[in-house]
Formats: C-alpha cells, structure tokens, sequence
C-alpha cells in the first residue's frame, strides 16, 4: 500500500490532520511531543470511479455515489526541531519512520502561533516561511550523516576489481528506500570522483540531497489557514512548489458531524449539507468552516493527499475484475478493487499488485471499456477496467 507520512514540527496540526483523515484516535493536544511513537492508519485518495459509466453506482463501500476513496497508508510521525539529524528531540528516531514513506506532507502552522520549537506563541508572531525548508533540511543533513558514517565500507569495497559504485551505494541506501534504479538515476544527474576515496564531505551531501529529493518527495501543506493571513499565504505560495492551504480542525469537525448524523459531507467536498438537529453555536462553527471551504475549494485534508499521490508520486488508479463485461468480481461484486500504480505501469505490472501467484500465472489481459485485449506492453490509463486473465485466476 503508498504511503505517506506526516512531518513537521510540534504544535503544527499534524496529529489533527491524521485523525481526520483516519478517524483514528490519537492524542491532539497544544503540546510538544504530544505524539511520541508513531502513528500508523489508514486514509484514502479520492477519485471518479468508473460505476459513473455505468446505469448504476458500484455500491463498493469506497465508493459514494461515484466517488471512490482508494486506501492508503498514513503516517503520523512525532513533531521534529531543529538539530533532529543530530537527534535533539528524539529526532534521528522521528527520521527513521520517515524511511518507510514514499512521500511526505509537511504541516506547517502557517498562522505563526508556534515557535521554531513547536512552543505556542502569539498569533502571528513567527514567520512561517521560515519553516518551509525545515523538513527538508533535516532529512537532508540527516541522510548526509549515514552516508559519511558508513562511507569506510564503500571504500573497503571499491579495492575489489569487480566494485561498482552503484550497487554499492545500493545497498548503503536500500534501508532509506532507494532502489538500484532510484541510485543509478540520482548519480547520472550528478559529478562525482570515480574513486569513492576522493569523494569530498560535499559530494556526499550532494548524493544524500539528490536521493532524499528522488525517493521521498515533499509537499507542503499550510494548516491552521483560517486563521493565517492572507499575505503570508501568498508568501507561502511563493517559497515552495506545491502548497495546500488546509484546516485540519475544520476537517476534522466535519467528519465528526458526519459520524453524528448531522451533517451530509464527501472528504474533498466544497460544501456540505446540515441535516440534523444542531445547537446556534454548533451551526455558527459550521458556517465558518463553510467559509473556508468556499475560499479555498474545501478543508485541504483530501486536497493534499491527492496531491502527494497524483501530482507528486505520478499514480494512476486501476480497477482489477474477472469480468470485463459487467465489471465483477466471480463473487459479482462490481469493481470490487482499485490500485494505486505508477503512471506508466503495464497488466503486469497491476497483475503483480493484485498477487504474484496471479503475475505467475499471466497469460493476457483485456480492457474491460473497450472489451478489447491489450498487449502486455499497453501503458494502463487512469481508471481502466481491465481482466487479467491467468492459469492462477
């Protein structure tokens, strides 16, 4: 299952952000290091799903009225400060969880309550700008620091006429969640001495900046935005690639008032419905979430999990079935799954995520719109349907 874990500092809205987008419960709390281990749940990403091209909904129970919530795996990693790569705060333990993720959300506290520390300040006092590098520099000097820790034994290894520094360097990073391919990718775009001993304290900082940038892609995302100002958002905007403006609280009283009855609302969602019975001040908190939700097209919570998983990890949505003419399972369950793959990802490649018995066994596949069999090599499409026939099916 993709994975993406949550990082930024204490007191950011991280673990608010994870137990709305979970329902999981956590502590949340206007503390430092209120989580202390890491916390492990499930949210989802948000598509179309293909039932909409059917006469009727699927009826999956991720799916509501064709929109499909895909699971992934989500994980809240305790608050980091600055000096966590030498471990202040428990850091280098926090960073490790960070390995087993293949994207990170940074939560910021972009209406600058909090401190460098994560420690509640006046509103507006800190310059959340200041943050946007923070998680990025950590990791960095972190990765940096394994590296120079376990260079000796690169350098033992390039004495032996058969070394090759890429599958050296390989297993160096195989922990940090670097494939053969990923180290072969990151050292072409990079100028390096052929001789690991030559090799300078910058050229394996500049490996460790390349690698981390390649294998753990980062997204921000500005919580607490309806109390941030409007001009530190637009400065926000500016110092990274990729910013979501999100309330986390918001979100997460939403899909309270869901679990309550009282209100209709999708994750993702631009508006939302009160159907229940509320008391003025419960309907006065609703209504300036709805302002939110009106400003900046929803809470953001859905919003930046899309984004890491379809903007930043390049993944597409496949649907697996048995048959391809009314879309089922052979219990007749109408599509029953959906996976996460990368864009360019071939029927094998989805034949290989359903269960390697089925990849074994793979004889052909056929597109369940068209009702056309495809070539082994066909690039999978957002939202195809396809049978994958095979000796294990």
């Amino acid at each position: 299952m993709l994975s993406l874990a949550l990082a930024g500092k204490p007191n950011a809205g991280k673990s608010t952000f994870y137990t709305a987008a979970t329902l999981a419960d956590v502590d949340v709390a206007n503390y430092p290091f209120t989580t202390i281990d890491s916390n492990r749940g499930v949210a989802t990403a948000r598509t179309d799903c293909p039932c909409l091209d059917l006469d009727e909904r699927c009826g999956n129970d991720r799916c509501r009225d064709g929109t499909r919530y895909v699971p992934i795996e989500l994980i809240d990693v305790a608050g980091l400060v600055p000096g966590a790569h030498e471990g202040k705060g428990l850091g280098n333990q926090f960073l490790d969880e960070l390995t087993n993720a293949d994207a990170i959300l940074n939560v910021l506290d972009a209406s600058g309550s909090t401190d460098e520390e994560g420690e509640p300040v006046e509103e507006g006092s800190h310059d959340p700008v200041e943050d946007v590098e923070f998680i990025e520099r950590e990791m960095n000097l972190w990765l940096t620091g394994i590296i120079d820790r376990n260079w000796e034994s690169v350098k033992r290894k390039s004495r032996s006429p058969d070394f090759d520094i890429n599958d050296a360097l390989s297993d160096l990073l195989t922990g940090f969640g670097a494939s053969t391919a990923d180290v072969a990718a990151c050292l072409r775009s990079l100028e390096y001495p052929e001789d690991p001993i030559q090799w300078t304290d910058a050229d394996r900082e500049a490996l460790a900046k390349t690698v981390r940038s390649r294998t753990k892609p980062i997204i921000l995302v500005a919580n607490k935005v309806d109390i941030a100002s409007e001009e530190t958002l637009d400065r926000l905007q500016e110092a990274a690639e990729i910013v979501i403006p999100a309330t986390a609280d918001g979100e997460l009283a939403l899909r309270r008032a869901v679990e309550a009855g009282v209100v209709d609302y999708k994750p993702g969602d631009v508006d939302f419905e009160i159907t229940g019975d509320i008391s003025d001040a419960q309907e006065a908190g609703l209504e300036q979430i709805r302002e939110v939700l009106t400003e900046y097209g929803g809470t953001g919570v859905q919003r930046a999990l899309n984004a890491a998983v379809y903007d930043l990890l390049d993944q597409i949505t496949a649907y697996p079935v048995q048959n391809e003419t009314k879309w089922t399972d052979a219990q007749g369950n109408v599509l029953p799954d959906a996976f996460l793959l990368p864009e360019g990802s071939t029927p094998t490649d989805l034949a290989e995520a359903v269960h390697t018995d089925i990849a074994e066994g793979y004889l052909h596949a056929v597109n369940g719109k068209t009702k056309r069999r495809i070539s082994d090599s066909y690039e999978l499409e957002d939202g195809d349907v396809i049978k994958i026939v095979s000796t294990a099916s």
